[in-house]
Protein backbone atom coordinates (compact mmCIF):
# COMPACT_ATOMS: atom_id res chain seq x y z
CA UNK A 1 0.00 0.00 0.00
CA UNK A 2 1.37 3.83 -1.00
CA UNK A 3 1.92 5.97 1.51
CA UNK A 4 -0.98 7.97 0.11
CA UNK A 5 -3.25 5.34 0.37
CA UNK A 6 -2.23 4.13 3.95
CA UNK A 7 -3.22 8.36 4.65
CA UNK A 8 -6.38 7.82 2.91
CA UNK A 9 -7.25 4.68 4.44
CA UNK A 10 -6.39 6.36 8.00
CA UNK A 11 -9.05 8.97 7.02
CA UNK A 12 -11.58 5.97 6.80
CA UNK A 13 -11.00 3.80 9.42
CA UNK A 14 -8.40 4.03 12.39
CA UNK A 15 -7.62 -0.02 12.44
CA UNK A 16 -4.89 -1.56 10.86
CA UNK A 17 -5.26 -6.13 10.12
CA UNK A 18 -2.47 -7.14 12.29
CA UNK A 19 -0.47 -10.18 10.95
CA UNK A 20 -0.40 -13.48 13.62
CA UNK A 21 2.23 -13.38 15.80
CA UNK A 22 3.46 -16.00 18.64
CA UNK A 23 3.53 -14.23 21.80
CA UNK A 24 7.18 -16.13 22.28
CA UNK A 25 8.39 -14.24 18.91
CA UNK A 26 8.39 -11.13 20.00
CA UNK A 27 11.64 -9.25 20.39
CA UNK A 28 12.74 -9.13 23.68
CA UNK A 29 12.98 -6.09 25.96
CA UNK A 30 14.97 -6.68 29.07
CA UNK A 31 17.94 -5.57 27.36
CA UNK A 32 16.39 -2.29 26.81
CA UNK A 33 14.53 -2.37 30.12
CA UNK A 34 17.20 -0.69 32.03
CA UNK A 35 16.45 -0.70 35.86
CA UNK A 36 18.65 2.18 36.42
CA UNK A 37 16.74 4.26 34.10
CA UNK A 38 13.26 2.94 35.84
CA UNK A 39 14.74 3.81 39.55
CA UNK A 40 15.93 7.13 38.52
CA UNK A 41 12.51 8.03 36.90
CA UNK A 42 11.06 6.87 39.91
CA UNK A 43 13.01 9.24 42.45
CA UNK A 44 12.20 12.28 40.20
CA UNK A 45 8.79 11.44 40.42
CA UNK A 46 8.11 11.17 44.04
CA UNK A 47 10.58 14.23 44.62
CA UNK A 48 7.76 16.21 43.17
CA UNK A 49 5.28 18.07 45.22
CA UNK A 50 1.80 16.79 45.65
CA UNK A 51 0.32 20.23 47.54
CA UNK A 52 -0.89 17.68 50.03
CA UNK A 53 -3.59 16.29 47.55
CA UNK A 54 -4.59 12.72 46.77
CA UNK A 55 -7.12 11.30 44.31
CA UNK A 56 -9.93 9.44 45.96
CA UNK A 57 -12.73 8.27 44.77
CA UNK A 58 -14.31 8.83 40.64
CA UNK A 59 -16.25 12.23 41.03
CA UNK A 60 -19.68 10.35 39.47
CA UNK A 61 -19.12 7.81 42.56
CA UNK A 62 -20.12 10.93 44.91
CA UNK A 63 -23.76 12.20 45.05
CA UNK A 64 -26.34 11.92 47.41
CA UNK A 65 -25.35 9.11 49.26
CA UNK A 66 -22.31 9.78 51.47
CA UNK A 67 -18.71 8.04 50.56
CA UNK A 68 -16.83 6.35 53.04
CA UNK A 69 -13.04 5.82 52.59
CA UNK A 70 -9.69 5.44 53.95
CA UNK A 71 -6.87 7.68 52.42
CA UNK A 72 -3.36 7.23 53.72
CA UNK A 73 -4.80 5.71 57.16
CA UNK A 74 -7.17 8.62 57.52
CA UNK A 75 -11.08 7.41 57.53
CA UNK A 76 -12.90 9.85 55.41
CA UNK A 77 -16.34 10.69 54.54
CA UNK A 78 -17.24 12.79 51.52
CA UNK A 79 -20.44 13.77 49.80
CA UNK A 80 -22.44 16.88 48.07
CA UNK A 81 -23.24 19.83 49.60
CA UNK A 82 -27.29 21.60 48.38
CA UNK A 83 -24.94 23.18 45.39
CA UNK A 84 -23.46 20.15 44.55
CA UNK A 85 -20.21 20.90 45.56
CA UNK A 86 -18.16 18.79 47.05
CA UNK A 87 -18.02 18.21 51.28
CA UNK A 88 -15.16 15.59 52.86
CA UNK A 89 -14.14 15.45 56.54
CA UNK A 90 -13.52 13.15 59.41
CA UNK A 91 -15.58 9.69 59.22
CA UNK A 92 -16.79 9.16 62.95
CA UNK A 93 -19.29 11.91 63.91
CA UNK A 94 -17.65 14.22 66.81
CA UNK A 95 -20.18 13.35 69.00
CA UNK A 96 -20.18 9.98 69.92
CA UNK A 97 -17.83 8.53 67.20
CA UNK A 98 -20.82 7.12 65.18
CA UNK A 99 -19.57 6.42 60.97
CA UNK A 100 -20.88 9.10 58.66
CA UNK A 101 -20.42 7.27 55.97
CA UNK A 102 -24.24 5.83 56.88
CA UNK A 103 -25.63 8.77 57.28
CA UNK A 104 -28.71 10.22 55.17
CA UNK A 105 -28.39 13.23 53.37
CA UNK A 106 -30.52 15.47 53.72
CA UNK A 107 -30.32 19.52 52.11
CA UNK A 108 -26.40 19.12 51.52
CA UNK A 109 -26.31 17.99 55.29
CA UNK A 110 -25.13 14.65 56.91
CA UNK A 111 -27.14 13.44 59.48
CA UNK A 112 -25.83 11.30 62.10
CA UNK A 113 -28.26 8.01 62.74
CA UNK A 114 -27.16 7.81 66.06
CA UNK A 115 -27.77 10.86 67.58
CA UNK A 116 -29.34 13.40 64.57
CA UNK A 117 -25.88 15.68 64.69
CA UNK A 118 -26.05 17.77 61.27
CA UNK A 119 -22.72 18.51 59.52
CA UNK A 120 -23.05 20.63 56.37
CA UNK A 121 -19.34 20.64 55.66
CA UNK A 122 -19.01 23.63 58.16
CA UNK A 123 -16.64 23.46 61.58
CA UNK A 124 -18.44 21.71 64.44
CA UNK A 125 -16.66 21.71 67.49
CA UNK A 126 -13.56 18.90 67.16
CA UNK A 127 -15.47 17.87 63.37
CA UNK A 128 -13.29 19.84 60.65
CA UNK A 129 -14.04 20.07 57.06
CA UNK A 130 -11.07 18.47 54.69
CA UNK A 131 -10.33 20.70 51.41
CA UNK A 132 -11.34 19.00 48.65
CA UNK A 133 -11.31 19.43 45.07
CA UNK A 134 -13.66 18.09 41.93
CA UNK A 135 -11.93 18.49 38.82
CA UNK A 136 -14.49 16.80 36.92
CA UNK A 137 -13.50 13.44 36.56
CA UNK A 138 -11.66 12.56 39.78
CA UNK A 139 -12.29 13.80 43.63
CA UNK A 140 -9.28 14.54 45.82
CA UNK A 141 -8.82 15.31 49.29
CA UNK A 142 -6.05 17.00 50.88
CA UNK A 143 -4.29 15.86 54.02
CA UNK A 144 -1.94 18.59 55.16
CA UNK A 145 -1.28 16.62 58.13
CA UNK A 146 0.02 13.59 56.08
CA UNK A 147 1.35 15.32 53.38
CA UNK A 148 3.46 17.65 55.19
CA UNK A 149 4.09 19.69 52.17
CA UNK A 150 3.08 23.45 51.63
CA UNK A 151 -0.04 23.43 50.56
CA UNK A 152 -1.82 24.44 47.30
CA UNK A 153 -4.89 25.35 46.30
CA UNK A 154 -5.62 23.00 43.55
CA UNK A 155 -3.54 19.46 42.79
CA UNK A 156 -1.76 19.56 39.91
CA UNK A 157 -3.62 18.13 37.08
CA UNK A 158 -2.22 17.11 33.74
CA UNK A 159 -3.28 18.63 30.51
CA UNK A 160 -6.58 17.40 29.65
CA UNK A 161 -8.38 16.91 25.80
CA UNK A 162 -10.89 19.58 25.18
CA UNK A 163 -14.37 18.36 23.91
CA UNK A 164 -15.97 16.26 22.82
CA UNK A 165 -14.42 13.96 25.23
CA UNK A 166 -15.36 10.66 26.81
CA UNK A 167 -13.76 9.87 30.63
CA UNK A 168 -14.23 6.43 32.36
CA UNK A 169 -12.51 5.76 36.02
CA UNK A 170 -11.79 2.36 37.03
CA UNK A 171 -10.58 1.75 40.65
CA UNK A 172 -8.79 -1.47 42.16
CA UNK A 173 -6.98 -1.77 45.22
CA UNK A 174 -3.67 -3.68 45.70
CA UNK A 175 -0.94 -5.07 48.93
CA UNK A 176 1.54 -2.25 47.59
CA UNK A 177 2.52 0.97 48.09
CA UNK A 178 2.07 3.81 45.17
CA UNK A 179 5.51 3.43 44.29
CA UNK A 180 5.35 0.15 43.27
CA UNK A 181 2.35 1.24 40.91
CA UNK A 182 4.21 4.55 39.66
CA UNK A 183 6.95 1.84 38.96
CA UNK A 184 5.38 0.14 37.02
CA UNK A 185 4.22 2.69 34.70
CA UNK A 186 7.39 3.74 34.56
CA UNK A 187 8.81 0.65 32.55
CA UNK A 188 6.73 0.80 29.33
CA UNK A 189 8.94 -2.10 27.89
CA UNK A 190 6.99 -4.37 29.51
CA UNK A 191 3.66 -3.53 27.58
CA UNK A 192 3.65 -6.05 25.00
CA UNK A 193 4.96 -9.00 26.79
CA UNK A 194 2.45 -8.71 30.21
CA UNK A 195 -0.49 -7.60 28.21
CA UNK A 196 -0.13 -9.31 24.73
CA UNK A 197 -4.09 -9.24 24.56
CA UNK A 198 -3.96 -5.55 24.37
CA UNK A 199 -0.92 -4.07 23.27
CA UNK A 200 1.73 -5.37 19.60
CA UNK A 201 4.77 -3.88 18.05
CA UNK A 202 5.73 -1.56 21.39
CA UNK A 203 8.87 0.41 20.71
CA UNK A 204 10.25 2.90 23.15
CA UNK A 205 11.94 5.75 21.02
CA UNK A 206 12.89 7.60 24.20
CA UNK A 207 13.42 7.19 27.98
CA UNK A 208 15.38 9.69 30.21
CA UNK A 209 18.39 8.90 31.37
CA UNK A 210 19.45 7.50 34.64
CA UNK A 211 20.06 10.40 36.36
CA UNK A 212 18.17 12.49 38.86
CA UNK A 213 18.58 15.72 37.54
CA UNK A 214 16.96 16.29 34.08
CA UNK A 215 15.40 18.98 32.51
CA UNK A 216 11.58 19.08 31.90
CA UNK A 217 11.48 18.16 28.58
CA UNK A 218 13.39 15.55 28.30
CA UNK A 219 11.54 13.80 31.39
CA UNK A 220 9.47 11.40 29.67
CA UNK A 221 9.49 8.39 28.09
CA UNK A 222 8.00 8.00 24.05
CA UNK A 223 6.51 4.90 22.96
CA UNK A 224 5.48 3.86 19.69
CA UNK A 225 2.66 1.41 20.31
CA UNK A 226 -0.39 -0.68 18.59
CA UNK A 227 -3.66 -1.19 20.76
CA UNK A 228 -5.52 -4.44 19.87
CA UNK A 229 -8.92 -4.62 19.38
CA UNK A 230 -8.98 -8.47 18.47
CA UNK A 231 -7.16 -9.11 14.87
CA UNK A 232 -7.38 -5.24 14.57
CA UNK A 233 -4.95 -2.97 15.38
CA UNK A 234 -4.50 1.44 16.06
CA UNK A 235 -0.75 2.38 16.13
CA UNK A 236 -0.30 5.19 18.21
CA UNK A 237 2.99 7.35 19.57
CA UNK A 238 2.48 8.09 23.15
CA UNK A 239 4.15 9.80 26.04
CA UNK A 240 4.23 8.88 29.57
CA UNK A 241 5.45 12.00 32.12
CA UNK A 242 4.64 12.33 35.76
CA UNK A 243 2.94 15.59 36.96
CA UNK A 244 3.40 15.01 40.95
CA UNK A 245 4.59 12.00 43.21
CA UNK A 246 1.72 9.56 42.74
CA UNK A 247 0.52 10.12 38.74
CA UNK A 248 1.56 8.74 35.06
CA UNK A 249 -0.09 10.47 33.16
CA UNK A 250 0.08 8.89 29.01
CA UNK A 251 -0.94 11.43 26.81
CA UNK A 252 -1.18 10.16 22.89
CA UNK A 253 1.08 12.44 20.79
CA UNK A 254 0.25 10.87 17.37
CA UNK A 255 -2.19 8.65 15.49
CA UNK A 256 -5.82 7.96 16.59
CA UNK A 257 -7.02 10.19 19.52
CA UNK A 258 -4.51 12.91 19.59
CA UNK A 259 -4.84 14.68 22.81
CA UNK A 260 -6.59 11.28 25.03
CA UNK A 261 -5.25 10.49 28.27
CA UNK A 262 -4.50 7.36 30.65
CA UNK A 263 -4.24 9.11 34.29
CA UNK A 264 -3.23 6.58 36.50
CA UNK A 265 -2.94 8.03 40.23
CA UNK A 266 -1.62 5.83 42.95
CA UNK A 267 -3.48 6.94 46.48
CA UNK A 268 -2.08 5.25 49.45
CA UNK A 269 -4.70 3.92 51.80
CA UNK A 270 -2.92 2.72 54.94
CA UNK A 271 -1.85 -0.39 56.60
CA UNK A 272 -4.45 -3.64 56.61
CA UNK A 273 -5.22 -5.93 59.07
CA UNK A 274 -2.32 -8.13 58.02
CA UNK A 275 0.61 -5.54 58.45
CA UNK A 276 0.65 -4.77 55.45
CA UNK A 277 0.42 -1.82 52.96
CA UNK A 278 -3.35 -0.80 50.73
CA UNK A 279 -2.73 1.09 47.98
CA UNK A 280 -5.52 1.66 45.51
CA UNK A 281 -5.17 2.66 42.20
CA UNK A 282 -7.22 5.29 39.83
CA UNK A 283 -7.05 5.00 36.52
CA UNK A 284 -9.15 7.56 34.80
CA UNK A 285 -8.95 6.97 30.95
CA UNK A 286 -10.32 9.92 28.86
CA UNK A 287 -10.75 9.72 25.42
CA UNK A 288 -10.79 12.62 22.79
CA UNK A 289 -10.77 12.31 19.01
CA UNK A 290 -11.42 14.45 15.94
CA UNK A 291 -13.45 12.27 13.73
CA UNK A 292 -16.49 13.58 12.72
CA UNK A 293 -18.86 11.53 14.64
CA UNK A 294 -17.34 11.34 18.14
CA UNK A 295 -19.13 13.84 19.53
CA UNK A 296 -22.08 11.48 19.76
CA UNK A 297 -20.26 8.99 21.86
CA UNK A 298 -22.44 11.24 24.61
CA UNK A 299 -25.08 9.98 23.49
CA UNK A 300 -23.97 6.02 24.34
CA UNK A 301 -21.60 7.33 27.26
CA UNK A 302 -23.50 4.99 29.57
CA UNK A 303 -22.94 1.72 27.63
CA UNK A 304 -19.13 3.00 26.46
CA UNK A 305 -18.02 3.76 30.02
CA UNK A 306 -18.52 0.44 32.07
CA UNK A 307 -16.82 -1.07 28.54
CA UNK A 308 -13.55 1.33 29.44
CA UNK A 309 -13.69 0.52 32.95
CA UNK A 310 -13.32 -3.35 32.05
CA UNK A 311 -10.59 -2.74 29.90
CA UNK A 312 -8.30 -0.75 32.62
CA UNK A 313 -9.57 -3.09 34.85
CA UNK A 314 -8.45 -6.28 32.90
CA UNK A 315 -4.94 -4.75 32.85
CA UNK A 316 -4.51 -3.71 35.82
CA UNK A 317 -5.31 -7.08 37.11
CA UNK A 318 -2.13 -7.91 35.57
CA UNK A 319 -0.43 -5.07 36.33
CA UNK A 320 -1.25 -5.12 39.91
CA UNK A 321 0.25 -8.90 40.13
CA UNK A 322 3.66 -6.62 39.19
CA UNK A 323 3.27 -3.70 41.83
CA UNK A 324 2.61 -6.52 44.55
CA UNK A 325 5.55 -8.64 43.45
CA UNK A 326 7.81 -5.19 43.76
CA UNK A 327 6.08 -4.48 46.85
CA UNK A 328 7.07 -8.72 47.96
CA UNK A 329 11.05 -8.13 46.95
CA UNK A 330 11.89 -4.89 48.47
CA UNK A 331 9.92 -6.09 51.38
CA UNK A 332 11.90 -9.62 52.21
CA UNK A 333 15.11 -7.39 51.58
Amino acid sequence: MTGALRRWAGHISPFTTLAPTAWSAQRPTYGDANPAVIQAALRRTVSRPSGNWFAFADSSRIGTTPLGTRVAGVPIVAWRGQDGALLAGPRACPHLGADLARSPVECGALICPWHGLRLDGRRHGTWRPLPTFDDGVLSWVRLDAVGGETPTEAPILPVRPPEPRLAAVAAVEGVCEPDDIVANRLDPWHGAWFHPYSFTALRVRHAPAATDDLRPEDDRFVVDVTFKVGRLGVPVVAEFTTPEPRTVVMHIVDGEGVGSVVETHATPLGIGLDGRPRTAVLEAVIAHSDRKHFGRSKAVAPLLRPLMRMAAARLWRDDLAYAERLYQLRSAR
